[in-house]
């Protein structure tokens, strides 16, 4: 008598916890504000690119810049998260095209570094031929996007061991990717200390030029990407080593901190040093080349700094 019937407990008086939810694949209510603030940031970030490709030109730029619109729509899909937290096919959506969108930015950051080589004429300072680095790297990139994308659909099943393995093969692609991102950075600092070692003119050909006409600026640009894009990589691993109730994954500040934040840096810094601002078609010659620096030196000096050579592109 004096107990009550589980029937008279009001299902609206009794507490909601997310991460409890065995259908809540989120772990947590989406913030609408949270998500508004990012979606617009990467939209803009789009935007303007596409500007910047439209009407002046480093077509060779679109990798980013679609990645950056899929990346957006998967925001797109948090909004729907938040209204419909059980729902496994917009949980499937908005997973996926987050967790894969950056594939497309570390694409254009391999074939930035080529570019930014032939550009000064230094590719002969790259540790493989430009070419076939870049082909590597992308090649590299493309295996890891489809090891992952294959993985994180695995995860989505309803058996636990088959998920269970799909994490393992979203772990490695994670990790794969993690170790491209990292050669890759190696490789690209080896780059820079000879260019400053043993470039003195080509390294230091613009120092008399505005900042958005100093092949410096983007280099510097491009480290900063990296940076980003190696943070992100790093919380991802960490995160799905966690399983799949992990802190990390059922964290909202996490996933903020360690993968929208460190990629909208590593998106944003493209905005005010484009790439097609500073890769203008020139050829810095070679030291090796010149039998007078001191004239090299002077000819660069001259060079109107040319924001867009359509062939080049």
């Amino acid at each position: 008598m004096d107990t009550l019937s589980s029937s008279s407990i009001k299902p609206e008086l009794v507490p909601y916890y997310p991460s409890n939810d065995p259908c809540n694949d989120l772990g947590y209510i989406a913030s609408n504000s949270a998500t508004a603030v990012a979606f617009s940031l990467v939209l803009l970030i789009a935007f303007i690119q596409t500007y910047h490709i439209i009407y002046k030109g480093t077509r060779w730029m679109w990798p980013m810049v679609i990645g950056e619109y899929i990346y957006g729509i998967g925001f797109g899909f948090r909004f729907a998260l938040h209204y419909n937290p059980d729902s496994l096919g917009i949980y499937i959506a908005e997973y996926l095209l987050i967790v894969l969108s950056p594939c497309f930015f570390i694409a254009a950051n391999y074939v930035l570094l080529g570019r930014i080589a032939r550009e000064i004429n230094c590719a002969h300072h790259v540790l493989l031929p430009v070419r076939r680095l870049t082909l590597i790297f992308v090649l590299s990139d493309v295996s890891t996007f489809v090891i992952q994308a294959v993985g994180a659909s695995i995860t989505t099943s309803t058996n636990y061991d088959s998920a269970l393995a799909g994490l393992h093969i979203f772990l490695a692609g994670l990790v794969l990717q993690l170790t491209s991102v990292l050669l890759f950075c190696v490789i690209y600092a080896r780059f820079l200390y000879k260019v400053r070692s043993k470039e003195q003119v080509i390294w230091m050909r613009d120092t008399k030029e505005r900042w958005n006409c100093d092949w410096r600026t983007l280099a510097a640009a491009l480290v900063i990407s990296c940076i980003g894009i190696l943070i992100r990589s790093g919380y991802r691993v960490a995160e799905v080593a966690q399983g799949f109730h992990g802190s990390l994954t059922e964290s909202e500040e996490a996933f903020y901190l360690g993968d929208t934040f460190p990629l909208l840096v590593a998106i944003v810094i493209y905005v005010p040093f484009w790439p097609g601002r500073f890769i203008t078609g020139r050829l810095a010659p070679s030291v090796n080349e010149l039998p007078n620096r001191q004239e090299s030196l002077a000819s660069n000096n001259t060079l109107d700094c040319n924001y867009e050579v359509s062939s080049a592109r």
